[in-house]
């Protein structure tokens, strides 16, 4: 029997995540985004149609350029007003039961000691449901926001989340033995400090002395999510991410780019198939194939062109003009998203990608538009060239998703490409993975007694 895909919800607690121009139409309860009951009803929906995880993306500042008009992206709600993720975890914790909760979080946003306690502690709430997205920010702005200058080069940025990482590892794995909580009532020993270690973390950014406040989580680590396309971002892929998030334009380019990852990754000594693969997907779906298209047409009907143009925010000049349509990508500088410009590329090999090449790839997505059978068939497609998952994007909120689980849900279940029960794991990694914490072969797990006589270093 085959293998079901896995399936995530690609969200952002914002009106107007990646399908800009959606929240105007009357329908569209995104625009409720800063009230709990749409996220819990979404969740719950969601939840009863077996997915594996509800994942949020964020960002720490304004699309466009530094000391430039920001009025489009007010304007048309590109990622603006757009709310905490990590908050609204802790609440959807509390409403539901089985479904994974990701988000994202950069390494610029936060220090890694409270990170690191705020994830633990979602960890305990949602009992072992917790995965993060690590991602290293692309927004000039998001720098300044906090104390920063400017944006750290691109790979240098890489090497940052390097220690960040090492630095959450340590304290995730290393600094409390399994055997360490006690809750001895007679004794009155609740934990027993001999079994409790300060990691003493000395390096180029972070000087972090621990001990981790929280107990052992279920996961410990929670699931880690990465998206970068770059080679830099793929070798940091290979090393430390479960779960892969990828944006690329055709099964054939998602075939090259999960074979070298995979690659990569057994070069760490790690397994290939210790990485799951999750391509990013809309659905437009219709019972026949016109009123699918019909559908899809209404969808791009509501579409706004400058907000896309303001989400690519490549081409964008101080002074709020932009540049034309026809120059060519490698003539624009380019410190953020490098993969989906080498992904584009990578599809269009006879010419140089230009600027309107980005800004209709983003505005045309990979939407699958079709009855339920040619989805399914499409997503067959994925499936084929090594893609575990789909992170499924939706237009209009909750609708997209409504449609999906009444009209393809069903037939994709016949065909064994969806579950239809959630198993018996209990935590997210149990799901994905059959175990609960991270393997021998992980990064992470070397800090595992490390801090017994003393930090290790690294």
């Amino acid at each position: 029997m085959s293998v079901p895909l896995l399936f995530n919800a690609f969200l952002m607690n914002t009106p107007s995540h990646l399908h800009h121009g959606q929240w105007r139409h009357p329908d569209a309860r995104q625009v409720e985004f800063d009230t709990l009951d749409l996220w819990v009803e979404v969740a719950k929906l969601l939840e009863d149609a077996m997915f594996d995880a509800l994942f949020f993306a964020d960002v720490s500042g304004i699309f466009g350029p530094v000391d430039g008009r920001y009025a489009d992206n007010v304007h048309e709600a590109v990622q603006i007003p757009s709310n905490d993720p990590i908050v609204l975890l802790g609440a959807l914790a509390a409403t539901t039961r089985r479904i994974g909760l990701a988000s994202t979080s950069s390494i610029i946003q936060n220090p890694p000691f409270n990170f690191a306690r705020q994830i633990s502690t979602l960890d305990h709430l949602s009992r072992g449901r917790i995965a993060w997205n690590i991602v290293t920010s692309s927004q000039e702005n998001a720098a300044r926001n906090f104390g920063m200058t400017g944006l750290v080069e691109h790979d240098e940025r890489y090497e940052w989340a390097e220690e960040y990482v090492s630095v959450a590892y340590k304290l995730w794995e290393g600094s409390w033995d399994d055997d360490a909580l006690l809750v001895d009532r007679e004794g009155g020993r609740y934990a027993d400090p001999a079994r409790i270690h300060k990691i003493r973390h000395v390096g180029p950014r972070y000087q972090v002395e621990g001990p981790h406040l929280p107990s052992p989580s279920p996961q410990r680590t929670p699931l880690l999510f990465q998206a970068g396309g770059s080679p830099r971002g793929m070798a940091f892929a290979a090393r430390h991410a479960e779960a892969v998030f990828i944006n690329t334009p055709s099964p054939e380019v998602a075939r090259d780019h999960i074979a070298r990852t995979r690659a990569l990754a057994e070069a760490e000594g790690r397994r290939a198939d210790d990485i799951r693969f999750f391509q990013l997907l809309s659905i437009a779906a219709g019972r026949t194939a016109t009123e699918a298209q019909q559908r899809y047409d209404e969808l791009r009907a509501w579409a706004s062109v400058t907000g896309y143009r303001t989400h690519v925010s490549l081409g964008i000049l101080p002074d709020g003009t932009r540049l034309p349509d026809d120059t060519p990508l490698r003539d624009i500088p380019n410190n953020g998203g490098r993969g989906h410009v080498d992904w584009l590329r990578a599809e269009n090999p006879e010419r140089e990608p230009v600027l309107a090449d980005l800004a209709r790839r983003r505005m045309d997505g990979q939407t699958v538009v079709g009855t339920p059978d040619m989805i399914a068939d499409e997503l067959e497609r994925w499936r084929a060239v090594g893609v575990d998952g789909i992170n499924l994007v939706n237009h209009r909120l909750p609708s997209s998703y409504e449609q999906f689980v009444e009209l393809v849900l069903p037939v994709l279940r016949e065909r064994g490409l969806a579950k239809a029960s959630y198993g018996d794991a209990r935590t997210l990694r149990g799901r994905l993975f059959g175990h609960d914490r991270l393997p021998e072969r992980h990064p992470g797990a070397r800090f595992r007694g490390a801090f017994r006589d003393g930090p290790r270093d690294g």
